[in-house]
């Protein structure tokens, strides 16, 4: 792999030169770049002459300096290209200085489809040569338009939410028995509170949906029950966030506050919402089934051990 170039592309000029490699992302990169949300040194490219073997590219929430995923990893095909990739990973991550999750977005039955199968098993071979190791596996799910949209019920009672404060002290309460594996992950880091902060002002605060769409359920005594947030990020509306308090589950409020999210975002006349949960957390994927969403894809994130 002597003649083997590993670099970063010079700006947006090369971006036909990194999407020869295909992916369902390449369409939004010229957005990504234009908006900040991608940075040309955060695109690598491992080069044979003019022929891409492989490439792996960053990206960082809105007005965030530091990667916050590795989303873009793609090869050629062939030992050479593994290889490459290994060697462009290692380059790359020493130079970009991060290590945050990476992300790949599959087909719903991609373990059924043999070639699929193949492609995301070397894919996930080569991270882990540098020391990856998967951490959960996602369903990304979808309502469309013209989808059944939940009617409200008659047990629970809807207002805006307050001031950060209130919905940091639900966020920490609903973290209690979270079936989440990057909550959980966070809980054995620091403290429920400190995690349902870092939460609100990493990501939360960051969504570009009005606040005003963000709703707390009540019992009509006005007893907190859970929460939802229905908002846009820059690809679309979403179900960002929702959670029952603990004292409350088990009792069907999930179909009632997801109902709430969905009806704000369809009464926005929206093209599609869409939102995700841990392969494992089945009463949530259940509750979406219910509430008319479809897993179109699923999500593999694998995640370096921190130092």
């Amino acid at each position: 792999m002597n003649d083997l170039t590993v670099r970063p592309i010079t700006g947006s000029d090369e971006l036909d030169l990194f999407n020869r490699l295909p992916y369902v992302l390449n369409d939004e990169l010229a957005g990504d770049l234009a908006a900040g949300r991608r940075r040309p040194e955060w695109m690598w490219m491992a080069l044979r002459g003019d022929r891409p073997i492989a490439r792996a590219a960053w990206s960082a929430r809105p007005s965030h300096d530091e990667p916050w995923l590795l989303d873009i990893f793609d090869l050629a095909g062939g030992p050479e290209a593994t290889d490459a990739g290994v060697r462009l990973l290692k380059t790359a991550m020493a130079e970009v200085g991060a290590t945050p999750p990476y992300v790949r977005f599959v087909g719903p039955r991609w373990r059924e489809d043999p070639e699929e199968r193949r492609e995301a098993e070397v894919r996930m071979s080569a991270l882990e040569r540098t020391g990856a190791r998967l951490f959960v596996e996602r369903l990304r799910l979808e309502w469309r338009r013209g989808g059944p949209v939940p009617e409200p019920g008659e047990r629970l009672v809807f207002r805006p939410a307050g001031d950060a404060g209130e919905l940091i002290a639900l966020m920490t309460e609903v973290l209690e028995g979270t079936l989440d594996a990057y909550s959980r992950q966070e809980l054995t880091r620091g403290s429920a509170r400190e995690a349902a902060g870092a939460q609100y002002e990493d990501e939360l605060a960051g969504y570009e949906g009005p606040r005003e769409w963000w709703r707390i359920a009540a019992l009509p005594g006005g007893e907190p029950v859970g929460f939802v947030i229905p908002t846009r990020n820059a690809y679309g509306a979403i179900i960002a966030y929702l959670g029952v308090r603990p004292a409350h589950r088990g009792n069907g409020h999930v179909d009632a506050i997801l109902g709430e999210g969905t009806r704000i975002l369809a009464n926005a006349d929206v093209p599609r919402i869409r939102a995700n949960t841990d392969l494992g957390n089945v009463p949530m994927a259940r509750a979406f089934a219910r509430a008319g969403y479809v897993a179109f894809e699923h999500q593999i994130d694998m995640t370096w051990s921190r130092t």
